[in-house]
């Protein structure tokens, strides 16, 4: 027996309500993933909501994130690697969006790709996106491309620096600079040694804090003529969270709790961003993303290397 129009629209719903809720409990890469597979395949039932809500929750997820952050701790564990953590943000910010001219690739794509690899991955775009009012094909394909590489980051660097023989230092601050988002840092950190893991969660946390300058200057870059600036107000609220965390005699129970929750919130907003994209929007942004996120990622890995191991 057939199903009715109305029908399939109803188990679409279903589908997409219950994919939505355990998006929850899943990884971030595979959030992102569901929501592709589902949109590429089904259609979205609510494109609208899609749209508004992954924003709206974008912003509050990084700022129950900020409730996860020292400002002491942080400055202090990565003060050693601040100034190589500086010219590294700086250069790969360039190398962006001059190669990504190169390769014609969509301006603000570019500026999310070097954003998420300067940075710390998948937090730095949904940081960045709402500042440059980046659409959810931007946000979906930058996304992609970076926890793609994150991925294989976490596999790769253990093994390589074995074979090369990086000592625990070394091999820490490689990780902290060149793999993308926290999480993997951590993994490919602990899989090398106790005081690799030390090192590379440390020096990245001091450099996920460039989200916020790198947030209020995305604000004056991306101004468009005749439109006036729109102040990323939710950065601002996750300095405040941070300094909360810092200063503030907050239970542990319930910062813990936040960044639970901003995670899961965080997660469920990936599989609403990837139910934003469209096979005609895949066509038209083609593989030069990707290519742009490899090279990028492969010069930061080669000269951190380089530089780690002098």
């Amino acid at each position: 027996m057939a199903i009715s129009e109305k029908g399939r629209q109803t188990a679409l719903r279903l589908l997409f309500i219950g994919l939505l809720a355990a998006s929850a409990f899943v990884s971030p890469a595979l959030a992102l993933l569901l929501g592709i597979v589902m949109t590429l395949t089904l259609g979205n039932p609510f494109p609208a909501f899609s749209k508004k809500a992954s924003k709206i929750a974008l912003q509050a997820s990084v700022v129950g994130l900020g409730f996860g952050m020292n400002l002491f701790e942080s400055l202090e564990s990565g003060k050693e690697g601040m100034m190589f953590t500086i010219v590294s943000v700086v250069g790969v910010m360039l190398l962006g969006v001059l190669i990504g001219r190169l390769l014609k690739v969509d301006r603000k794509n570019a500026y999310l790709i070097a954003s998420g690899t300067a940075i710390c991955g998948g937090s730095a775009i949904a940081a960045v996106g709402p500042v440059i009012d980046a659409d959810d094909d931007q946000m979906t394909m930058s996304l992609a491309t970076i926890f793609i590489l994150n991925a294989i980051a976490l596999f790769i660097f253990p093994p390589v620096g074995r074979l090369i023989g990086l000592s625990q230092e070394q091999f820490g601050m490689w990780a902290a600079i060149a793999i993308h988002d926290t999480s993997s840092v951590v993994g490919a950190g602990a899989a090398y040694g106790e005081e690799a893991l030390k090192i590379a969660t440390t020096v990245k946390l001091t450099r996920a804090l460039w989200i916020i300058p790198l947030a209020i200057v995305s604000t004056f870059v991306f101004r468009s003529k005749g439109r006036k600036i729109s102040i990323p107000w939710f950065i601002f609220l996750f300095i405040l969270a941070m300094c909360a965390n810092t200063f503030l005699n907050m239970p542990e129970g319930l910062t813990t709790g936040i960044v639970a929750i901003s995670r899961k919130v965080l997660c469920m907003t990936l599989f609403l961003i990837g139910m934003g994209l469209s096979a005609s929007s895949l066509k038209k942004v083609g593989a030069k993303p990707l290519i742009l996120g490899v090279l990028l990622w492969f010069i930061i890995s080669v000269t951190t290397l380089a530089v780690v191991c002098l």
